[in-house]
């Protein structure tokens, strides 16, 4: 199976789950896009469908034609697969958000690295290693 290397990798889509869903996977779907508990979004589309049916049934049929199935390189919660799709699921919609996010990661990446440097080319560390030497 070849994959398609001319999509964006971010899995942080809208799909269809049709493992954890009832009826075509659509409300399971947007539970998993949004980030919601399943049975809340199916209460609200059961109540939409109760007032407003048409509208409601027409949007849910056209959702279920055009939304795509979940791959199936994700688990059956929702949860990315693997540490790549993990990434990408933290990616913000809002690049304004992930470039703040991955600015924080990096500064404080570097802290840590400057605070391992100072203790590893510290006279401390030097005299603690001589005495392990030495044992």
């Amino acid at each position: 199976m070849t994959e398609d290397y001319s999509r964006s990798p971010n899995p942080h889509r809208l799909y269809r789950n049709k493992r954890t869903g009832v009826l075509g996977g659509v409300c399971a779907g947007l539970a998993d896009y949004f980030n919601a508990d399943v049975t809340l979004v199916r209460i609200v589309t059961i109540l939409l469908l109760i007032f407003m049916f048409p509208p409601t049934s027409v949007a849910y049929i056209v959702a279920w034609i055009v939304m795509p199935a979940r791959p199936e390189r994700f688990s059956a919660h929702g949860r990315p697969a693997t540490d790549e799709d993990a990434f990408w699921r933290g990616v913000e919609r809002r690049p304004e958000a992930t470039f703040s996010n991955l600015k924080y990661r990096f500064r404080d990446l570097d802290e840590r690295l400057q605070d391992s440097e100072r203790v590893v080319t510290s006279d401390e560390w030097k005299l603690r290693r001589q005495f392990r030497e030495i044992e």
